[in-house]
């Protein structure tokens, strides 16, 4: 009986807390979203209006293109530099360990940082150098252009992705059977074959976990928005996550928003199915 009781009073914190501070918060936001609540102040219930609001409203329409458009470019950027980093790093190389460091840094450096930072380079150093060049095109800020402001925010959000997801390709390549490259060795198999036609295929589960996390994380794409272009110009660059918290929380929109956030949230768990549903097809 001691033995059942422990497991379960180590979890049972994280249970709590999980439950106060997520689902709470997410059945609270799928009953205001029924309503016509501004934050403040009273409301009334008014059913499925917000949703049906949502489908005729074209600035969330424009969120969704932008963020749908940069959510799926990104996740696939990432995983092809991914694993291209991991394949490069599980070589005999030289300083491999500090160059697998050195990729690694992103991941420990706060989203907000890395964006205020990119922030400085795309409108100080690179105009700089741009106006030194005399280059037109890299004397103006790309953070300022409503046409190329979104790859500026692609750029950023690739750079720090690569960084965990390179060790997780790591991990699957390391884990296939060094006597595998072997045979292909001595069967007279080039690098590019063996890649191709041995470790891609291996690694496929791997593949499969990074394309999902990605694109969920890149779906959500907020601190970036903010520390790059505040969702500008213009409104070029606003994501659904960005477009939520301002309108909801500084545009009397709550409960409005409240609706467009439960609206994302299963769109996002049904690419999340489609997606896991196409690589095990491909798995078996």
């Amino acid at each position: 009986m001691r033995r059942r009781k422990g497991p379960i009073l180590m979890v049972f914190p994280g249970v709590v807390l999980l439950f106060c501070f997520m689902t709470v918060p997410a059945l609270m936001g799928m009953f205001y979203s029924l309503t016509d609540y501004r934050g403040y102040g009273g409301w009334k219930f008014i059913g499925l209006s917000n949703y049906q609001n949502l489908v005729k409203d074209s600035s969330i329409l424009h969120s969704y293109i932008f963020t749908l458009g940069f959510a799926f470019l990104a996740a696939i950027l990432t995983n092809m530099i991914s694993l291209l980093l991991a394949a490069a790093l599980t070589q005999n190389i030289r300083f491999k360990g500090f160059l697998r460091g050195v990729f690694f840094l992103p991941a420990v450096l706060a989203t907000i940082v890395i964006g205020y930072v990119f922030n400085f380079i795309f409108s100080q150093a690179i105009t700089s150098i741009g106006k030194g060049l005399h280059n037109d095109f890299l004397s103006r800020s790309l953070l300022g252009n409503p046409q190329w402001a979104w790859v500026a925010i692609v750029i950023v959000a690739v750079w720090q992705a690569c960084a965990v997801t390179t060790v997780i390709y790591m991990t699957g390549i390391e884990s296939v059977s060094s006597d595998i490259y072997e045979a292909a060795k001595v069967d007279g198999a080039n690098r590019r074959q063996v890649f191709w036609r041995i470790t891609l295929p291996l690694v496929m589960p791997f593949v499969a976990v990074n394309m999902v996390l990605q694109l969920k994380n890149q779906l959500q794409v907020f601190d970036l928005v903010v520390a790059l272009t505040n969702g500008g110009p213009g409104t070029a660059t606003q994501s659904i996550s960005f477009l939520i918290y301002r309108n909801g929380f500084q545009g009397g929109q709550f409960a409005y928003q409240s609706a467009n956030a439960v609206m994302y949230f299963v769109l996002i768990l049904f690419i999340s199915l489609v997606q896991m549903r196409l690589f095990r097809s491909r798995e078996n």
